[in-house]
């Protein structure tokens, strides 16, 4: 989340760091949506900056820079700092992103409960709420999930009076895999399959009268990382997503990339080779939902990250192996897919308390040290621990496709 810096802070920033992150615009004559969103995203990444400095880090001509500002300062989503003056040069003007130029949405579903959160277009949380669910019901809880945006975005309303006509979409995230043709899951709790194959979308988006996409929870991790977090600014990244399942999201080219059916990154699925149990996938013996069943925790407990903290503490030769084992296994999943994707990051996130992905991050690296004898390509980071990071990454999925640079925004045009 990004603090509004002083003219003075501003200049003393801009002295320390002349080079400012952003994308290229484009000449082509159909691209003033692409180059809206490139201001917009050079913007978000570097804090307030003036037409100058916008027009000669995006390669935009000045004119068409400065149309384009006056554009987004109509439509209310960049407002004007107070001028600064630099050096010799005549005073400079810096643009900011308005924070309430926009907001979405995001709903999180999980095997108990339903989370909302507001965001605004600068990636701050406006206001949140929470509420039991039934996972084996989707029916009954359509109804109860409307309820719950209804009541948030009535919370909204009396915050901001302006917000219902500037708000971009829903974002939706729950538990994968969604591929309808996976068999022999209609009961099975542990996956929400009968969430998945409820026909979510359509019967939110009819009943809201909002845009409304789905994510799995590891895609929508990312996305909060991309938006707030360790991967913000990068081009690149894989967010390994650790919370009641296990899965990992896919940064390419500065976008969320899903696949076909939403399943990419669900690498918690894959066979667990290491284990004695007959079937068994790598989540079962890494994530939450294993630590969980192993020490006879309930994941739906509101005090579980203060009894996975007490547990570590304690130090026991029982946890001490689970997580010997869970490490070796992130370690080969991080070495995999640092293989495959060459990101400039690997993140280790979830909903899950801060000291226990810090010891695994510890571990892993550790790992990576001893067996590819001091020379580790990537470094695992920490990312967000938070239980509300999967309802903050479907917040900021609308924000993002709504605003960010994109392929398929510059051919549509």
């Amino acid at each position: 989340m990004r603090r509004a810096l002083s003219p003075v802070n501003i200049f003393f920033m801009r002295s320390k760091t002349p080079e400012i992150r952003a994308l290229s615009g484009s000449s082509a004559g159909a691209a003033g949506v692409h180059n809206r969103r490139v201001v917009i995203d050079a913007i978000r990444l570097n804090g307030a900056l003036s037409r100058a400095e916008l027009s000669r880090a995006t390669r935009l001509a000045k004119q068409t820079l400065s149309n384009i500002i006056d554009e987004l300062e109509r439509d209310g989503l960049v407002i004007a700092r107070e001028t600064v003056k630099a050096g010799r040069g005549k005073p400079a003007t810096p643009y900011d992103l308005a924070p309430s130029g926009a907001f979405s949405i995001g709903l999180q579903i999980d095997r108990h409960v339903a989370r909302t959160v507001v965001m605004n277009l600068v990636g701050e949380i406006v206001l949140r709420r929470d509420s039991n669910i039934r996972p084996t019901d989707p029916e009954a809880g359509l109804d109860h999930l409307i309820e719950l945006i209804a009541q948030t975005r009535d919370d909204l309303a009396k915050m901001h009076p302006s917000a219902a006509e500037r708000t971009v979409g829903l974002g939706v995230a729950m538990p994968g895999p969604f591929d309808p043709n996976l068999k022999n899951r209609a009961e099975d709790e542990y996956t929400m399959a009968r969430w998945q194959d409820f026909p979510l979308v359509d019967r939110l988006s009819t009943a809201i009268g909002l845009p409304v996409s789905i994510q799995n929870d590891a895609s929508a991790a990312a996305t909060a990382e991309k938006m707030t977090g360790k991967a913000h600014g990068l081009r690149h990244a894989v967010c390994l997503y650790l919370g009641y399942g296990l899965g990992a999201g896919l940064i390419l080219n500065r976008e969320v990339f899903g696949g076909r059916h939403g399943n990419a990154g669900e690498i918690g699925m894959i066979s667990d080779l290491a284990s004695r149990t007959p079937g068994a996938v790598m989540e079962r013996s890494v994530a939450l939902g294993g630590f969980c069943a192993r020490f006879g925790l309930d994941h739906a407990d509101e005090n579980l990250f203060d009894k996975i903290e007490d547990l570590l503490a304690d130090r026991r030769s029982d946890v001490e192996d689970w997580l010997s084992q869970a490490a070796d296994r992130l370690s080969h999943l991080a070495r995999i897919l640092e293989l495959i994707i060459d990101p400039e990051a690997i993140i280790l996130c979830g909903t899950s308390p801060a000291v226990l992905l810090d010891n695994l991050v510890s571990r892993v690296n550790r790992i990576r040290e001893t067996s590819e004898g001091g020379a580790v390509g990537l470094r695992l980071l920490t990312g967000h621990s938070d239980p509300w990071i999967v309802a903050t990454g479907a917040a900021a999925e609308p924000i993002s496709r709504s605003f960010d640079p994109n392929y398929s925004a510059l051919l549509k045009t």
